[in-house]
């Protein structure tokens, strides 16, 4: 049978068994006796093996070998897991790495560092480290032993569904041969007549019987990657001599099948379920057919706006019921879809324990990663533009935050350092945390360091809050050297950028007992968000509603009260508003009574001033384009149900380009 090409599905699911190794490797390494972890990290590389060498990834196969034998080696207790061990796993993980995404004959250079790890491999557990192979060996365990041969029964029904995961039963049963003798019979009586036949789907079982020297784990190693939703039994052994006397004897065959039962039963029974065949749980659909299902979901959304406002104007009672039961599908289907695309925080968390792992050995610092909160689900775009911004803060607290383990101690500290990596639900919005227990920030030396750099005057009067957001500034730095991991500050700006860019904002601490933390606040998804409608002249814009604190009025009479400056007294605190009309240079005269919608805005409040505010909306965001990629004013745009445009308002942006003008400056503090 012809079985598609699923090389991709392969290259797929071997990255998931790649973080999956780095995952229970570093795991190992802070509990090395977990021999669960073990036989984990065996199965995930015997999985790259074999679909690998089925795919021709020779080099993948054979270069896996030699990761196979070493673990062999610790799972029969002759190799304990010690740090060059888990580092050589690693680089091993590395190194498949580049291989998949090499050509499948890999490259003389690959193929160098891969004998150098292998060498590395075998030193450590004392096995020979042959020269690459194009056909991979076997697994240590199904190697020639000097056991007396014995006989399993084995009976294996796959998935009717195995060929979609790019495996073939028939290169299984010549995997069996290698281990052993084997006859093999196939049963049919499940092959449905030719007009209902399923090309994708195997029909067929076999039982086998299997004589060989090796022990059950080299049969298990072999159906290792196909177990999942089959039917496999391997019955314990049956004594060579028994079964050929068995044979040899003139009884009748009912006879000898109740001998080789009663022989089967006098051995103790091993513990292989008879697994139900069940219905895949997941499919695997393509990033790109999600993003096309949320665009054609955001148009449904516009268009539905459009038909509710008609028929608002038309008055037409016998519409009233299906447009009302239009928008409530509407609705669910949007959340539904939505809610495909959320995915848990875990995996981008789990990334970083290796590269603590490494750069804590890089700084000469001992640093312990704490993860909270990874089942806290983000949307995939956002989650897609998050690991760099993260991968920099962490960077920046190890290498300017964490003391050495000498200075720690001198401080009275742990030795070690905690890095705590934090995620939760807040509103609408995900917060991630990044807190260090480090030497913190000194308001004074970062005071001093903004002054110096001429950005911030010596008479400027800032907040603690305002201090710390200097951090951001571009160009700030207070690292006294230059490393390759950089100091705090550096490229922070740029970490403020992407955040904004995701509609979020950034704020940074220090508490008094020591450490800083760096919290991130993000929205759930970038596709759909609820906003505020408002109206300025005629022209309509998007304030992201989930920022939205209050509306307030503004009257003449305030507009020119405290000294000219635009600030507005709410309840007894003065909060500074930048007036839209001005900073979008829209013509006509203001109404008598404006308002002010204030948001929240990296821990401080500001106010935008509007003609009126028209209501809440359901906003498609609809991406500017590449010509309008440098205006920082607006995040995008959405189509009303009136077919006009509005524009979505970029707070962060609002802020800095009003701050930037002198005569906003002096009016807004």
């Amino acid at each position: 049978m012809n079985i598609p090409n699923h090389s991709a599905t392969f290259l797929q699911e071997a990255e998931e068994l790649l973080q999956q190794v780095e995952a229970v490797a570093l795991d190992l390494e802070a509990n090395p006796g977990d021999m669960e972890s073990v036989n984990r990290l065996f199965r995930a590389f015997h999985t790259i093996k074999g679909s690998g060498s089925m795919f021709g990834f020779d080099a993948v196969a054979a270069f896996t070998h030699h990761v196979e034998t070493t673990l062999d080696a610790v799972r029969e207790s002759r190799l304990g897991i010690t740090p060059p061990l888990v580092s050589l796993i690693l680089a091993s993980r590395d190194h498949i790495h580049l291989l998949l995404e090499s050509d499948p004959a890999g490259t003389a250079e690959l193929t160098r560092t891969g004998d150098q790890i292998a060498a590395g491999l075998a030193a450590l557990s004392g096995h020979d480290a042959p020269a690459a192979e194009k056909t991979p060996a076997l697994p240590s365990s199904v190697e020639s032993s000097e056991e007396a041969p014995a006989t399993y029964t084995i009976y294996f029904r796959p998935d009717p569904a195995i060929f979609t995961g790019g495996l073939d039963p028939i290169c299984l049963l010549n995997d069996l041969r290698t281990v052993g003798s084997c006859e093999i019979k196939a049963h049919f009586e499940n092959v449905p007549p030719l007009d209902e036949l399923q090309v994708d789907l195997c029909h067929l079982a076999w039982t086998i019987t299997l004589t060989t020297t090796q022990p059950e784990t080299a049969i298990r190693d072999v159906f290792i990657f196909a177990e999942d939703g089959a039917e496999l039994r391997i019955e314990r052994p049956v004594s060579s001599d028994s079964v050929a006397a068995i044979k040899a004897s003139a009884v009748a065959p009912a006879v000898v099948a109740e001998l080789i039962r009663e022989e089967t039963v006098k051995a103790p029974v091993a513990a292989v379920a008879s697994k139900a065949v069940t219905p895949a749980s997941s499919v695997r659909v393509p990033s790109e057919r999600l993003d096309q299902l949320v665009n054609l979901v955001g148009e449904l959304v516009i268009n539905q706006s459009r038909i509710s406002q008609a028929h608002a104007l038309d008055g037409n009672p016998d519409m009233a019921q299906p447009v009302e039961a239009m928008e409530r599908l509407i609705a669910e289907l949007r959340d539904s879809v939505l809610g495909i695309r959320m995915m848990p925080i875990g995996a981008t968390f789990s990334r970083f324990q290796r590269l603590v792992r490494d750069l804590a050995s890089e700084l000469g610092k001992e640093i312990d990663l704490v993860t909270e909160g990874a089942e806290t689900e983000l949307d995939k775009t956002v989650l897609d533009q998050l690991g760099d911004p993260l991968v920099h803060l962490i960077r920046n607290s190890m290498d300017h935050g964490i003391e050495s383990p000498d200075a720690r101690l001198a401080k009275g500290k742990a030795r070690r350092g905690t890095l705590r990596l934090t995620a939760a639900h807040e509103g609408a919005h995900v917060v991630i945390t990044i807190e260090d227990d480090g030497q913190g920030l000194d308001k004074a030396v970062l005071r001093a360091k903004a002054e110096e750099k001429g950005l911030i005057t010596a008479d400027a009067q800032l907040t603690e809050q305002e201090i710390f957001n200097l951090i951001c500034l571009p160009g700030f730095s207070t690292a006294k050297t230059i490393s390759n991991v950089s100091g705090r500050g550096v490229g922070m700006d740029v970490v403020k950028r992407t955040i904004e860019g995701l509609r979020g904002s950034i704020s940074l601490s220090s508490p008094e007992s020591g450490g800083t933390v760096v919290r991130l606040t993000l929205p759930l998804t970038l596709a759909i968000i609820d906003g505020l409608l408002v109206e300025i002249e005629g022209d309509r814009f998007i304030v992201p509603m989930t920022a939205v604190t209050e509306n307030v009025e503004l009257t003449r009479s305030e507009r020119l009260a405290n000294n000219g400056r635009n600030a507005v007294d709410v309840r007894g605190a003065l909060v500074p508003y930048v007036p839209l009309r001005d900073l979008f240079e829209i013509r006509g005269k203001e109404p008598d009574v404006e308002k002010i919608v204030i948001v929240a805005l990296e821990g401080e409040r500001l106010g935008l001033v509007v003609d009126r505010v028209i209501g809440s909306h359901q906003t498609v965001i609809q991406s500017l384009g590449l010509f309008y990629r440098g205006v920082d004013l607006f995040s995008g745009t959405t189509i009303m149900g009136d077919g006009r445009v509005a524009m979505i308002l970029n707070l962060g942006g609002i802020l800095r380009y009003a701050t930037a003008q002198p005569s906003a400056t002096a009016r807004l503090r």
